[in-house]
């Protein structure tokens, strides 16, 4: 299993949210990319955002981002230590 291109580009928009406020909502406009026009819409269709052209999160859109946000972090966080397989396996 792999994520898709479709996925990538809609977890992206996820991380545009600022989870801080339930106040702070997005706008994509007509003059950007059209995968991210695509990735936006498709999030509404799912019922993740209110708007077709971004809103603010629904309550299953900010459990959504709220992890595509930690995964994000866990990723492009050096955790060396944590990474180091226990002795006798292997990764």
């Amino acid at each position: 299993m792999n994520y898709t291109t479709d996925l990538l580009d809609e977890l992206n928009i996820l991380l545009q949210f600022n989870l801080e406020t339930t106040r702070a909502g997005i706008k994509i406009h007509k003059t950007a990319a059209p995968d991210v026009i695509a990735a936006t819409a498709r999030l509404h269709e799912k019922g993740l955002i209110t708007q077709i052209d971004g809103g603010y999160l629904s309550d299953l859109g900010l459990i959504a981002a709220e992890h595509a946000q930690t995964a994000f972090t866990i990723l492009t966080t050096h955790h060396e230590a944590s990474l180091k397989p226990a002795s006798g396996q292997t990764i």
